[in-house]
């Protein structure tokens, strides 16, 4: 077997294979049941106390960020590649009833990733700068007992080493791929100047581009955690809102197609065969690890990621802020990554693009479809000034959490070392290929989910307890 072949396999098999699969399940129907699909009856609650306090006054202290910050912060790293370049590869290679298990999982991950922020705020503390810190190595620390510390400092290790792959090279090099496109879109020649070097062959433009992330990103991480906050509070409503709008439109063109998009998305969940006229090789199980992985990439509900952000929060109620973990899912999976499918569904079924089922796809195949009704140029323009938002402002947010997973377990001293080397790999990741790089950061993904989703099962009965707490007062004040 070649190297790109044995990756490919821990992937599919080992890293997502079902253990972690019936984990990310499971979990999310436990504390679905346990809270009384909390997600679903208090989702009203939720949305009055998230987006429905986006103009709230409220100020942080030294060290913290406002609730909205913390959100913002969490949406700026789920919010990535993953919502345009992993949904429409999991259409791609899982077929359409990709996005169904992808909707499904979300659904369970909005409680999964609520009590990921409980913890989170519970169990949080106060480092050498007086920052909060948290997430899953201070709830496994802190909840758990010194006997689970190994747990916290694998999930530390896994979480830094990851930050390389899902939050730095896969981001940096789609900002530079849907450049260089939108540079040749308008009559540029940015193929006509290369380089080899890293074991790659690219574009001046690639490496322009990756020095210029660099830069910022390192100015962003000079600022500290209050300057995290306040690039992400800006940059999360506006590249939404972008994209959003250019999806509807788009949409609201092809609107005659969304009745056979549905039957191919439910038909294609059960009998892929059936949904897209018997491509060879995709399955039931094929749809289901695609919809579910590529979802959970996009949305990180049991990976662990978001906690460290939410821990940062001023909020000091627990559950008050764990109701950010559900409109994050909300808003990434449900509302964005279903735009994008259909966008690329709708597409197919109006004839504009050519999906080529059971293999890969990225970012240009949404673009392609954009073109049908925006045009070719306008609708690279589109995807890059998209992708290259959602792509830096995931950047920036990993950049913290990687941080704070190595001050874990080096300190402060190896949180500086990791910085550096987090800045330098942005450089190296807009121009080195990345066939391997996605399968080693998904790879990585849900090995650190393990420790992340065992500790949630092992600190549930504070979850729950927190829960009812909150709820049983506030029925007392209103009654």
């Amino acid at each position: 077997m070649t190297f790109s072949e044995i990756i490919s396999f821990i992937d599919g098999e080992i890293a997502w294979g079902p253990v972690l699969l019936v984990l990310l399940f499971g979990v999310g129907l436990y504390f679905s049941f346990r809270t009384g699909f909390l997600q679903f009856r208090r989702f009203g609650f939720v949305m009055k106390n998230t987006i429905g306090k986006v103009f709230s006054s409220k100020k942080a202290e030294k060290g913290e960020l406002t609730p909205w910050q913390s959100v913002t912060t969490a949406l700026a790293a789920t919010v990535g590649t993953g919502n345009i370049a992993g949904v429409t590869g999991a259409i791609a290679i899982g077929g359409p009833g990709a996005v169904f298990w992808m909707w499904v999982s979300a659904l369970l991950g909005m409680v999964t990733k609520y009590a990921e922020v409980v913890l989170a705020v519970r169990y949080r503390e106060r480092n050498a700068r007086g920052e909060r810190v948290g997430g899953p190595m201070y709830y496994i620390r802190n909840g758990l007992g010194s006997k689970w510390k190994w747990m916290a400092v694998l999930f530390a290790l896994l979480g830094g080493l990851a930050s390389f792959g899902i939050g730095n090279a896969t981001q940096v090099n789609s900002i530079a791929s849907s450049i260089t496109n939108a540079i040749d879109a308008f009559g540029g020649n940015t193929g006509g100047a290369t380089i080899t070097a890293f074991g790659s062959t690219f574009t001046v433009a690639a490496l322009i581009v990756g020095i210029l992330v660099a830069l910022l990103v390192a100015l962003v991480i000079l600022g500290g955690l209050k300057a995290v906050g306040n690039v992400t509070e800006k940059l999360v409503p506006v590249m939404s809102v972008i994209y959003i709008i250019s999806a509807l439109v788009f949409i609201g063109f092809n609107f005659t197609h969304i009745g056979s998009v549905f039957a191919m998305i439910f038909k294609g969940a059960f009998n892929p065969q059936a949904a897209i006229g018997g491509a060879a090789g995709i399955t039931i199980m094929t749809a289901m690890q695609k919809g579910v992985s590529r979802g959970c990439f996009s949305n990180e509900a049991g990976l662990g990621s978001a906690p460290i952000a939410h821990a940062s929060t001023s909020e000091p109620d627990p559950v008050r802020q764990g109701v950010y973990g559900i409109f994050e899912v909300f808003v990434d999976t449900i509302v964005i990554c279903t735009l994008t499918s259909l966008v690329v569904l709708c597409g197919q079924n109006a004839g504009i693009i050519n999906i080529s089922w059971g293999s890969g796809a990225d970012g240009t195949l949404v673009a392609a479809s954009l073109g049908g009704v925006f045009g070719d140029k306008i609708s690279v323009l589109i995807i890059a000034v998209c992708l290259s938002l959602f792509a830096l402002s995931t950047i920036i947010s990993w950049s913290l959490y990687g941080a704070r997973c190595f001050e874990f377990f080096a300190g402060e001293k190896g949180a500086k070392v990791y910085r550096v080397i987090f800045v330098f790999v942005i450089i190296i990741g807009a121009v080195m290929s990345l066939d391997d790089v996605w399968n080693i950061a998904s790879i990585l993904n849900g090995f650190m989910a393990l420790p992340n989703l065992v500790a949630l099962l092992l600190l549930s009965p504070v979850v729950i307890k927190l829960t009812k707490e909150f709820f049983a007062k506030k029925k007392e004040q209103k009654d």
